[in-house]
């Protein structure tokens, strides 16, 4: 079955996510604001619109990975009706791999290695990448040059997770903090998380296909089930 309704019913349509296949985007945000929860959203839309999506977990187990999805795909079955929620289940999961890496061992060769083993296999090609729990402190500029050029490579989409800190006032012109403040011209998303008063978070949509956006899109995550939401 066709799950177009879902696709156009998603408030994340708003940023037309797959206008483009080799795309860079940043989700960023204080430890604990959602940013997992905002990944596997993009990666459900990703599954949605008919694309394979590859789920690199750096320093957590793929349970608790698979958790994520599970929960967040019961909130998305209680608010839309779909007919045979267990078809779209069972397509989730064919579409989705997670992959769990150490925190020192995620590299542009190690990843390179394990994603052309799946495909040359005819194992999974994916088309979409996500990384969550990326250490940007402790990266340079070289190393995520390399990561791009290897989605441009493999015509792949890509997504990163990245935390900041509240006490580290580094910040880009464009209103990237640190520790990405140096480094996000190489992205051609990027997404902010702020918490709001009234315990919701925001969506600050910076860049949107390379464009400064000014204004954000009228999106937040909904404290309670961590779903996007339209304001």
């Amino acid at each position: 079955m066709g799950y177009e309704p879902l696709v156009q019913q998603n408030p994340l349509r708003v940023l037309n996510m797959g206008r483009e296949n080799n795309q860079m985007g940043l989700v960023m945000a204080r430890a604990g604001l959602g940013k997992t929860a905002l990944l596997v959203q993009i990666a459900l839309d990703s599954i949605l619109r008919g694309k394979r999506v590859i789920h690199v977990s750096i320093g957590e187990s793929i349970e608790k990975t698979k958790t994520w999805y599970d929960d967040i795909l019961q909130f998305i079955l209680q608010e839309h009706s779909v007919t045979r929620p267990h078809e779209l289940i069972d397509m989730v999961a064919r579409h989705r791999m997670i992959m769990t890496f150490k925190i020192a061992a995620f590299t542009r060769s190690r990843l390179e290695e394990r994603l052309n083993d799946l495909v040359l296999q005819d194992i999974f090609r994916p088309n979409c990448l996500i990384v969550d729990g990326f250490d940007f402190e402790k990266t340079d500029r070289e190393s995520l040059e390399d990561i791009k050029n290897l989605m441009e490579n493999m015509d792949m989409q890509a997504w990163f997770s990245a935390t900041c800190h509240r006490g580290d006032p580094r910040v880009s012109p464009t209103g990237v903090p640190a520790p990405c403040h140096e480094i996000d011209d190489l992205f051609d998303m990027i997404i902010l998380l702020k918490p709001e008063s009234d315990a919701t978070i925001q969506l600050d949509i910076i860049r949107n296909y390379g464009e400064q956006v000014s204004g954000g899109k009228g999106l937040r995550l909904d404290p309670t089930t961590m779903m996007v939401k339209e304001m």
